[in-house]
């Protein structure tokens, strides 16, 4: 025992006269005979330390609190060691640890302050936090720096934490337990987070931040009933201390974000609600409007039922045959609410309103149903059909048009287009306007090249076959007889398969010296028109 004071006494001699290397040989020596001894390993660990070898300086202090877990020193030891490898987290959680058993030593108050600051500016440092971490106060910006440079004013002193009073102590260690929290959330280092976050708590449970915090650890782990828990406890905390108003609305609106996770809607908008009520913003507002979306989308598909919606069409049906057509479409209305997915049901309410000559209800139904079911034949002779009674008989042509491409020898579709093609006949100047009413026309009637190719082709019946090699021309000469419907000329509906034929129908009968005043005169109109 003699010999191992007399080594350490050397050490401490060597030490002191910064010679590091002999200290810590001394020290080593003694070690060697009394590895118990939980001072020479503190020694050993300031000799390091002060070498510069701060990993070994740590090694050592933690040999030290292993020895006598209850002496301060192997605490400071260990967090000055850890400060110089700058893990800040660490040597915090050490001096921390050492004012559990004296928490009036100075030097361990003296690291912890000192170490609070470096943590402060190293987060600082680090940017922003994450987003679903709550944001610190924005830092002032700088001013431009002026042409001449000056003195930059001294920053204020870094508190004191002997000079804090009791309750400014704990606010302090607080902010710093939160702030290493953030550092350990936006790494994924959750069960770090976490620590950190509740030992704010500890220092400071009146801060319904720290519980948001913790909140948002769960929320990202998808512990989702944890993270609803830790709200409402947030919310209660809040409540008592009369925290700011939008931070309860952000616990109201983690937890709608939680229940949406959770595929609740219904629970979900009732906490977007709560939120909005505290603090109203556009993200809370936007995710409300999605829930009730969701709540809407959800109940309109339990109500889907294609038994009972076969059901209701057969009482449409049977109203409809009776000639009551009020009822026959609030029966078919509810057969689409029971089947949306069926293009019959839109057909047979379009026949409805049809008989009630709600044409645009009916002309809806029929662009749904056609829309549903693109071979569907009685959607688009019920479309032609309404489109007449509105006298618009073009665009009637046209539907009817659909249908024999569908079906050339159904007798509905042939019977409805003859009576829209009689109709034009007799009305050349709705011709005229439904044309000018097309945007297609216009662009095709304003393009200076379109309108030489139109003129030409009127004196020259050879220009028909020489424009007809180019696709596009054809196409959208096609398009202008198409709105002019010129039946007399042409003598059978337009479909593509026959588009070829008609064109050269037409240049044959200009070649004869057929009388085409019909068309003539409508497309110089038109053209005029458009000029």
């Amino acid at each position: 025992m003699e010999q191992v004071n007399e080594l350490k006494e050397k050490g401490n001699t060597a030490l002191n006269a910064e010679k590091f290397d002999e200290a810590v040989a001394a020290y080593t020596e003694a070690i060697a005979l009394d590895s118990q001894n939980h001072v020479l390993f503190s020694n050993r660990s300031a000799a390091y330390a002060k070498a510069g070898k701060f990993a070994e300086a740590l090694k050592d202090a933690e040999q030290t609190i292993a020895l006598n877990p209850t002496w301060p020193k192997g605490y400071s030891r260990k967090g000055a060691a850890a400060a110089g490898l700058h893990d800040f987290m660490k040597a915090f959680e050490a001096f921390n640890e050492g004012l559990k058993y004296d928490p009036t030593n100075a030097v361990l108050l003296q690291g912890r302050q000192e170490i609070t600051a470096s943590v402060l500016s190293y987060m600082q440092s680090q940017g922003d936090i994450p987003m679903d971490i709550d944001p610190q106060m924005p830092r002032a910006r700088r001013a431009p720096s002026p042409p001449r440079r000056t003195a930059e004013p001294a920053k204020p002193a870094e508190p004191r934490v002997e000079d804090m009073s009791e309750d400014e102590k704990k606010k302090y260690f607080a902010k710093l337990e939160k702030e290493l929290g953030n550092a350990a959330y936006k790494k994924k280092e959750f069960d770090d987070a976490l620590k950190h976050y509740n030992a704010a708590i500890e220092h400071d449970p009146t801060d319904i931040t720290f519980y948001n915090n913790i909140a948002a650890v769960y929320f990202e782990r998808k512990e989702y009933e944890e993270c609803i828990k830790q709200c409402e406890k947030g919310i209660e905390v809040g409540r008592e201390n009369r925290s700011d108003f939008k931070l309860i609305a952000k616990s109201f609106a983690r937890i709608g974000n939680t229940y949406r996770k959770l595929e609740n809607y219904k629970q979900a908008k009732i906490y977007f609600e709560k939120a909005m009520s505290e603090h109203r913003t556009p993200e809370i507002k936007t995710s409300l409007s999605e829930m009730e979306a969701k709540i809407k989308e959800q109940e309109r598909q339990a109500y889907i039922n294609p038994e009972k919606a076969e059901e209701e069409k057969e009482q449409g049906n049977h109203f409809f045959k009776k000639g009551d057509y009020s009822n026959a479409v609030k029966h078919y209305s509810e057969a689409i609410k029971r089947n949306p997915d069926d293009p019959k049901l839109y057909s047979n309410r379009a026949a409805c309103y049809t008989k009630l000559a709600a044409f645009d209800l009916g002309l809806k139904d029929c662009e749904t149903c056609i829309k549903l079911d693109e071979k569907f034949i009685k959607g688009y002779i019920r479309k032609g059909k309404i489109l007449q009674g509105m006298q618009q008989t073009s665009k009637a042509s046209a539907a009817y048009q659909k249908a024999l491409e569908l079906d050339p020898n159904n007798a509905e579709a042939i019977e409805g287009y003859r009576q829209s093609s009689m109709n034009f006949q007799r009305n050349p100047q709705e011709v005229l306007k439904n044309a000018m009413s097309d945007p297609e026309i216009q662009q095709i009637l304003k393009d200076p090249a379109m309108r030489m190719i139109l003129e030409q082709m009127q004196n020259d019946p050879n220009a028909v076959k020489e424009h007809l090699q180019n696709p596009a021309i054809a196409d959208k000469i096609m398009k202008l007889l198409e709105s002019g419907h010129h039946s007399d000329t042409l003598g059978t509906p337009y479909t593509h398969t026959n588009k070829q034929n008609i064109l050269i129908n037409i240049q044959e009968k200009k070649e004869n010296k057929t009388n085409n005043t019909h068309y003539t005169n409508l497309y110089c109109t038109i053209m005029a028109q458009a000029s």
